[in-house]
């Protein structure tokens, strides 16, 4: 019995392999991988993606209730980063560029300050709890700071991964 794959070869159903075109189809393609080839592989594919293993028990994990009204009155800090960042007399002194955090709580506020429109500025780090922020996370300001004072603190670099 002969077949024809769709690039016109003829196939031998015994073998399973492409055999010549006819001499009137000179440029079709031969058939490039076996059908074993392509079955094994979405074999393996298929037990990669549908094989599951039970997870471990996690020591010292617990679980809490979470009390939704504290959550609700806290900040995003997505919603912070980019925001401008003022002093005692209501002038922008920087900008909430990032914050630096270990493995309880957040620790430093990174402020960008100086320059025009990013140019010429440069990172520093203030402690995050002098940082206020109103209640509605729209207005952060550092009291007593001015830029002068913040340009003379020591340039941060974020380490690099």
């Amino acid at each position: 019995m002969i077949a024809f794959n769709r690039l016109g070869a003829s196939l031998d159903s015994d073998t399973r392999t492409a055999s010549p075109p006819s001499p009137g189809r000179a440029l079709t393609a031969y058939r490039t991988a076996p059908d074993w080839m392509i079955w094994f592989a979405l074999a393996a594919f298929a037990a990669i993606t549908t094989t599951t293993t039970p997870a471990l028990p996690q020591a010292g994990v617990s679980l809490i209730k979470v009390d939704f009204s504290v959550v609700a009155n806290g900040y995003r800090m997505s919603k912070l980063l980019g925001s401008n960042v003022i002093n005692d007399k209501n002038e922008k002194i920087g900008t909430l560029d990032d914050v630096i955090a270990d493995k309880k709580q957040v620790n430093f506020a990174v402020l960008q300050v100086g320059g025009f429109l990013g140019v010429g500025a440069r990172l520093i780090v203030v402690p995050y709890e002098s940082l206020v922020i109103d209640d509605k996370g729209q207005k952060i300001t550092l009291p007593g700071a001015s830029k002068e004072e913040l340009k003379k603190l020591t340039e941060y670099h974020h380490k690099s991964s």
